[in-house]
Order: structure tokens, then sequence, then C-alpha cells
């Protein structure tokens, strides 16, 4: 797409506002460590109105480097549902203004003072179109443009991306999300947990601290009658009130239902060539979503990077943030600034589990095709079996079974999750219950590495005809603690007493196993409530009231695969 051509001369003069920004953003920025020394001095222009493409105002703060010069920095578009508070103001705000960038915080329509009302995707691509529009009417405006930002803040520039305008030069999607369906559901599973929390993140964080503070110390105090509710629809409204577009969410579990129409933006990176910096974490909640846009990104021959490292989708902007800025930063410089020195060498970076290094990559995931195959037998060993191929199980003998009680269902622990307790845990309680299968390797001669997608393919009966199944790789280390590396969940309906075939995609690991360490492979009925309990009765689970246990077999010919990685591409 050819450039427009700017003509700055046809502007006004701009006289930059006196203001600093607040002093709870410079507090902030004070405690920070580890980041680059400012290079400049930060302006702030609040409560600037920028009409939708509507014409609502949708409220803008624009914060700049202050120069005696006459400067010519490019711009960064930063766009929230959250407000433009805390944390954004310093981590986008000043921060990226401090070294040389115009950045525009705005609050998406129906929050944080913007006009019209709220919703999950229908409005971001125009109304980001008519942000752009309005940039370049503004006389600091150089032309160049570069967006950056977590989670639903990536998901507002995927929709930009939709029809890229010609000043868009540089992209940074920081633990993002493109597909709100997966956001919500795993085949057809709801994400409760995480359901819950994005209904009060999005309902209270543009508020302010004290409202979102009060809303999560209710949601806390609740949550346990809430996600055990019967029926569980409607049962959040003691603590979030009345969200509509949760209801909706929560009662539109197929993927196929006219509702999810245009709310995935997967095509965006489909023939995009706005260079794309991703980032994301081994326990973020949104790292698949990460790996499919990398993936669309490399097809279309786009310049991309990812960097994944030790992180959740909250700790990724804390205790990352040091590495995530810098990687970001340079991203930014390199397309906006033509200044490339900062760029590492390698399009992709994970940080290896087990080992605590990291280890830079041609791409993702390794270029290998070998696979190693880990079969559980009766007696609850996990053997290996090296496979350059997947066979079919053939077998249908039964090698173990649960109960899984959706009235006393199997709790979830750590994992990517949204809430405080997510991450790497250790899982030696959990498997002592009576409705979680373990099957555990013997001690490894030597370390085994594991790099890129893992999945199990399942065999499984059931007494109801209808059952989920959790899936988790595990790390035992000498003094028996079991540490979750990655995991997944399917649904699986069965007919008759045969088993049914159901692969669990596990997401993906960069993670090495330590020689006497032993590998753990872990099954159960579900993980509550991450995911809302499986009543058994092939009913809705958000409408369901009676339930039924759920005897739950599995037999001989059921796999975990794991991606072998001592061979990086």
């Amino acid at each position: 797409m050819a450039s427009r051509t700017h003509d700055p001369a046809a502007k006004p003069a701009w006289t930059p506002s006196a203001r600093k920004p607040p002093l709870s953003s410079r507090m902030m920025r004070a405690i920070w460590r580890g980041l680059p020394e400012k290079r400049y001095d930060v302006g702030w222009e609040p409560g600037l109105e920028v009409p939708a493409a509507d014409g609502s105002p949708l409220v803008t703060d624009h914060y700049f480097p202050r120069t005696d010069t006459d400067g010519d920095f490019p711009t960064l578009l930063v766009r929230s549902p959250y407000g433009r508070g805390l944390p954004w103001s310093p981590q986008y705000g000043m921060l990226f203004a401090e070294q040389g960038f115009h950045v525009i915080l705005q609050s998406c329509r129906g929050t944080g003072g913007s006009g019209g009302a709220f919703d999950l995707w229908r409005n971001e691509a125009a109304d980001g179109r008519a942000t752009v529009a309005w940039l370049r009417e503004q006389p600091w405006f150089n032309g160049t443009l570069g967006t950056i930002g977590p989670s639903y803040l990536g998901y507002v520039q995927w929709a930009l991306a939709l029809e890229p305008p010609p000043e868009l030069k540089a992209m940074v999607v920081q633990v993002g999300l493109h597909d709100p369906y997966a956001l919500f559901y795993a085949d057809g599973a709801l994400r409760l947990e995480q359901a819950l929390l994005v209904g009060l993140g999005m309902t209270y964080q543009h508020r302010g601290v004290m409202p979102v503070a009060k809303a999560t110390l209710r949601l806390q105090r609740r949550m346990r009658d809430i996600v055990t509710a019967r029926p569980l629809r409607g049962a959040y409204g003691s603590a979030l009130g009345d969200v509509p577009w949760l209801d909706d969410v929560m009662t539109h579990p197929d993927a196929g239902d006219p509702y999810w129409d245009g709310a995935s933006l997967a095509g965006a990176a489909e023939g995009l060539s706005v260079p794309t910096s991703l980032v994301s974490g081994w326990h973020d909640t949104l790292a698949d979503q990460t790996f499919e846009q990398y993936a669309r990104l490399r097809e279309a021959g786009c310049d991309t990077a990812l960097l994944v490292g030790p992180w959740t989708h909250t700790s990724a902007m804390q205790q990352g943030w040091p590495e995530v800025f810098a990687e970001s930063l340079a991203w930014l410089r390199a397309y906006l600034c033509d200044d490339p020195s900062e760029l590492r060498p390698t399009r992709v970076r994970v940080h290896i589990g087990g080992e605590d290094v990291w280890r830079d990559l041609d791409d993702w995931p390794s270029l290998s095709p070998v696979s190693t195959s880990w079969v559980p037998t009766p007696n609850g060993h996990l053997g290996r079996r090296v496979l350059t191929a997947p066979t079919d199980g053939a077998g249908s003998a039964p090698l173990a079974s649960l109960r899984y009680d959706p009235a006393d269902p199997t709790p979830s622990i750590g994992g990517p999750l949204l809430s405080r307790t997510a991450g790497a845990r250790d899982n030696s309680a959990l498997e002592r219950r009576e409705d979680v299968l373990t099957f555990t390797s013997s001690p490894l001669a030597e370390a085994v590495d594991v790099l890129g997608p893992v999945s199990a393919r399942l065999r499984v009966s059931t007494d109801t005809g209808y059952a989920d199944v959790f899936s988790r790789l595990c790390d035992v280390d000498g003094q028996g603690r079991s540490t979750n590396v990655c995991d997944g969940l399917a649904r699986v309906e069965t007919v008759g007493e045969g088993p049914s075939e159901v692969t669990v995609p596990m997401s993906s690991t960069a993670y090495r196993f330590p020689a006497g360490h032993r590998i753990r492979w872990q099954i159960s009925g579900g993980a509550h409530p991450r995911y809302a309990r499986n009543p058994g009765t092939g009913k809705s689970a958000v409408e369901a009231v009676d339930f039924t246990a759920i005897r739950i077999t599995l037999h001989d010919g059921s796999v975990l695969e794991l991606p072998d990685g001592s061979r990086p591409g």
C-alpha cells in the first residue's frame, strides 16, 4: 500500500501543553527498575475528544516528549476499555514518550468517559480508523504510526489491521487477543473463572481504582457461591451486577453461532505486511492465540518476531516488564525511527522452563519432525516410544478409570489463568484425589527437551455418554513435587460401551525435564472453576440444575505426544 504524502506545513501551529503527567503515574514510574534512561521529559494533554465513527466522543490523552527544538517524533496509538489511568498512563504514556514518541491513550467507546455503548468487538475497527483520521489533522503528527498494547489492547490493534491505514508502520501485540470465542471457550466448555474476571475488568476497571478494588473483593467473597450455583446462569449478578454481554457470552457456547460472527480477527494477519512483534508467556491464557497469530504472519511473509517468557497473562506486564519493554521499544525504533540497532538477531526467543535459560530460535516451533510418544500402562507407568508419525491406537483394553462427580468437581490448580493462582504450582495434593489419574515415567537417565505444541490422543469410554477430559503434563522432581507444565481440555461424547478417540490440544511449551526428574501425565474429568462443570447429562453447563456423576475409563492406545526439542530448528 502506498504511503500518503504528509504535509506538516498545511496544519496549524501547535503549542504544547505545560501540564505534567498525573502525580500517580509519575510515582509509579519512579519505582520501576531495569528500564532505559529517559531521553525526554514528558508533557500531557488530557481529555481530548476524538470523534468516533458515529460521532461519539472518544476521550483521549496525549503524552509527548518535551524538546527545545521542533521535534519530529512518530506516534503510538493505544486504545483501551480499561481506562486511561494506572497502569496505562505510566506504562505506555510516560515510558514511551520519554523515549521519543507521541502517545495517544484513548478510552474505547462506552468506557472511561467516552460516548456510545461498549461492545466486545463490533466497533473497534471503525473507531480505530476514525482515530487515525483525526490524527492526520494534528499538527504534531508526522505521518508515522505504530500501535502497542496487551490483551484487549491487542484486539483493537488487529481490528485496525483489518484495513491497515498507510501510516501504520509497526505493531506490538503483547499477550494479545484476536478471538473472543477462544477467550471464553475451550472446545465448547466455558472458561468460567476467566469469563467472570473478564466481566469484572470490562465493567469496573475503567471506573477507577476504588470501584474495581471493591468489585474484586466482592467477587472473591462470592466466587464459591457463584461457580457452584444451579443454574449457573445469572449467578454472577450478586458480585458484578447486570452485565448483558456476559450473559450473552455464557449462553452461546457454539463457535458457529451467528452471535460470534465477526468476533474473530484471525483474518487480519492473513496478508498483513505491517511488521508485528508478538509477546506471550508460557502460562498466558492467550498464548495459543499468540502462536496462531505468529503462524499466520509467517505464512503471509510478514516481518514478525516472537518473545515467550516464563510468565502468566498479568506477570508478563509486571515481573516481565523489563524484557517486554526492551523488546517492544527495539521493534518500534527499528520500524518507526529507522534504528534497528537493538533488534535481536533471531526471529524467536523463548524461555526454557526447568532450566531457566533463554534460547534463540530461527522459527517457531522447532523444524524437527520427530515427536516422542509416551504410553500409559495399567500400573500407572509412563513409557517412551519414538515415532516419526502418529499411529492409530487399535487397542480397547481398559487401563484405568475415574469417577467425576460434578457435585464435588476436580479443582483447578495453577496453569494459564487470569487470577493470582496462575502459573506453575505444586499438583501433589490434587493428584492424591481419587478422581485424578496419573501415569509417571521412571527417573530420567538424561534430560528430555520438549519444544513445541503438546497434545494427547485419548481413547475413552463413559457411562453417561457425556464428559470433559482434562489432560496435563507435569514435571516431578526428586522430592516428589509435581509441577504443571502445560495442559488442555476437550469435550467427548461416547456411544455404547466401546471407547471413542479424542485429541486434547495441550498448548505449547519450551521445557527441559532434568535428569533424575520424572515426566507425569495427569488426567481428570475437569478443572473447576477454571472450566464450568460438565453436568454429565448433555445439558447446557450454565442452565443445568441436575447433575450426574460420570465414570470415565481410559483405554489402551492412548498416547501423550511430546515434540522433541533436543535439536532446535
